[in-house]
């Protein structure tokens, strides 16, 4: 999460924020936060056109903050707010971490699903292949067994 999307959930300015992550800059390694270059957020900007227009022109790169950087959040900044925001945004992460196991899991049935289904696909090619060379054999002209006489 962008830093002045958690600047504003906890009502607080994104300057605030940032000044808070400073005082305490050794509870955030760089697994926990980080600053987009310029040109990752030139690129963000470009693909995600949402942004307000203050935000865009913008000189100063927003902290881009992960899962565990948004929870060290709530030791930074001490308001009832901050820690309520941050509950719902911890829910939030579990709820997208359960629905990317189920949706791995999912997708692992899908491929076992195919692998079985290509099986059963092979073995009815097979066996109307079998069947179509007993059609062709049995449909062969058989040569006559005995004496014949020419007329």
């Amino acid at each position: 999460m962008l830093d002045f999307d958690l600047a504003e959930m906890y009502e607080v300015k994104t300057k605030v924020l940032k000044q808070a992550v400073k005082r305490n800059i050794n509870r955030f390694p760089p697994d926990f936060m980080f600053e987009l270059t310029k040109q990752e957020w030139n690129e963000l900007v470009t693909n995600c056109d949402q942004f307000p227009e203050n935000l865009k022109y913008s000189y100063i790169n927003p902290t881009a903050f992960t899962e565990q950087g948004v929870a060290m959040l709530s030791s930074v900044l001490r308001s009832e707010k901050a820690i309520e925001v941050n509950v719902q945004i911890i829910r939030a992460f579990v709820i997208l971490r359960q629905y990317a196991l189920g949706y791995t899991e999912l997708n692992r049935k899908l491929d076992e699903f195919m692998v079985e289904t290509n099986m059963q696909f092979n073995d009815i090619y097979q066996a109307l292949t079998e069947l179509a060379s007993q059609k062709a054999l049995e449909d062969k002209p058989i040569n006559p067994i005995g004496f014949i006489l020419k007329e």
